[in-house]
């Protein structure tokens, strides 16, 4: 019987020393893009999949997103005296319900599959959607609504995949692919960063997943695969072909935050978005042309 997502993780105990010195003090994960920041992309994608309950995955000094997501009594006393409804409302809106949030800390930095390993006990034996904050997409349904729809029919694991072009494969996990349908691609087989002419196809796994609880059991044996690290994409190598496995090949723009290029892109999509930001950032790009 097919079993309902209900919780969702979140691994934000990465450095972010891509950022430094910005990130010396501040998680990268509380990055804005245009007024919200980067982790908060990333809850809301969850919240409007269905996802109950959200589980972080921390570090050292990153006690900010935990305030973030929490009530903030001071801030909303002096919005609430100023009459600043519009704000006290996004302020709140923020926040997550009693009970629905957990943290847990990666006390060594040893890669996305440890990251994901360290709240085992807070997944239990349920199915798990996995998010990675530093990926932002941008789309009429959100990314993780989409994938639910396929898993409410199909079941299994599901990760997220796009196109990227031949010579950027090996910046990505590769999909082996199957049989196609309805943006739905049978994965045959992971292969992590392959050179381009080694690479199955062009379909790049990005920072969506929906995983059974069998990953664990892999993930468990602590296998260190690329850069020395314990990767998720070994571990899920080891479900295809025992558990129904597919790629989505989701309808909108993926944004990577975990670059500096990327997001900037990110600031400048979200602000033209904007109904209250449209023009003047049209006028403003219209000068760097």
């Amino acid at each position: 019987m097919k079993r309902r997502v209900r919780k969702a993780i979140f691994p934000v105990g990465g450095l972010g020393t891509r950022f430094l010195p910005a990130t010396k003090a501040l998680p990268k994960e509380m990055l804005p893009v245009v007024d919200k920041p980067i982790i908060q992309y990333a809850v809301e994608e969850a919240k409007a999949a269905g996802i109950e309950e959200f589980i972080f995955v921390t570090g050292r000094g990153k006690s900010a997103i935990e305030d973030h997501f929490d009530h903030s009594y001071e801030l909303s006393e002096t919005l609430h005296k100023r009459s600043k409804y519009q704000e006290l409302a996004e302020v709140s809106s923020s926040m997550l319900k009693p009970g629905q949030v957990a943290y847990t800390r990666q006390q060594d930095p040893l890669g996305l599959g440890h990251a994901v390993w360290c709240a085992r006990n807070l997944v239990g034996d349920e199915p798990v959607a996995i998010l990675l904050a530093d990926d932002i997409i941008l789309s009429d349904t959100p990314c993780l609504k989409q994938m639910m729809e396929h898993y409410d029919d199909n079941g299994g694991n599901l990760v997220a995949v796009m196109e990227v072009e031949r010579q950027l494969t090996r910046n990505y996990g590769i999909v082996a692919p199957g049989k196609t349908r309805d943006r739905l691609i049978e994965v045959k087989g992971l292969v992590e960063k392959p050179e381009p002419e080694q690479a199955p196809s062009n379909l790049a796994v990005i920072g969506r997943y929906i995983l059974q609880p069998a990953v664990f059991d892999h993930l468990s044996r602590f296998e260190r695969g690329a850069g020395g690290e314990i990767q998720l994409t070994d571990a899920m190598a080891k479900l295809i072909g025992v558990q129904p496995f597919h790629g989505v090949l989701f309808e909108g723009r993926r944004f990577d935050c975990g670059t500096r290029v990327g997001f900037i892109d990110a600031n400048i999509a979200f602000a033209l978005r904007r109904p209250d930001m449209v023009d003047r950032m049209r006028d403003i790009l219209r000068r760097y042309q």
